[in-house]
């Protein structure tokens, strides 16, 4: 159905107006949301990840196809949770306590919201009890957090110590990320993985839960 390979193409292309549109009228024409979800836009967003990882794609592109598939999920979500379907998991995305830099952690949840995951966005300054109760009341099997300062990086483990404490940890996988973070730190910390870019952030998430 040509219209629909257009709501791939209108996310591919980060054209919020025409996702929007395109989705109301597959879903007036009776489209099964869950097939516009599965079949469309995150397969599009599978593509803007592979083009961001080939270099083809840069932040601004990411960003403007993450707005894309929002403006459609707006739509669906709704119907979605009517009708029982499930994400793939829940996933409490936070930047840790004294960081205030959002701009990739916005980019890590849309892409992971477009990946069929449901996305508890805790914000900025999280505190590590903010995470704890994010596990224990609503639920979330992933936590994410992001930091651009060195010195917030002991937050993450502060989060993770606290996780433990509240007998949680073993019921949730960490991913950690943002600029000064590595691979060497996320073991020093007992986190489940890293990923240096919002694309490489949803790889991660669907390995370690498949794990």
């Amino acid at each position: 159905m040509q219209d629909l390979k257009a709501l791939y193409e209108a996310v591919l292309n980060g054209d919020a107006k025409a996702s929007k549109e395109l989705t109301e009228q597959a879903l007036a024409a009776g489209v099964s949301p869950l097939a516009l979800v599965n079949d469309y836009m995150v397969p599009a967003m599978d593509e803007v990840g592979k083009r961001f990882e080939c270099n083809e794609y840069f932040v601004p592109e990411l960003l403007i196809s993450a707005r894309a598939m929002k403006a459609s999920l707006e739509l669906i979500r709704p119907l979605l949770t009517a009708s029982g379907a499930k994400p793939l998991a829940k996933v409490a995305i936070g930047t840790v306590k004294g960081d205030l830099h959002d701009i990739g952690k916005n980019l890590v949840a849309a892409m992971l919201e477009g990946g069929g995951f449901e996305v508890l966005d805790l914000g900025v300054n999280v505190a590590p009890e903010q995470f704890v109760n994010a596990v224990r009341e609503k639920g979330a099997t992933v936590v994410a957090m992001s930091a651009l300062l060195t010195t917030t990086m002991p937050s993450m483990k502060s989060t993770i110590e606290a996780l433990k404490t509240a007998g949680v940890r073993d019921k949730v996988k960490v991913i950690i990320g943002g600029a000064p973070i590595t691979q060497k730190y996320a073991d020093e910390i007992g986190a489940d993985g890293y990923s240096e870019s919002a694309p490489g952030a949803v790889t991660l998430t669907k390995k370690q839960l498949a794990a």
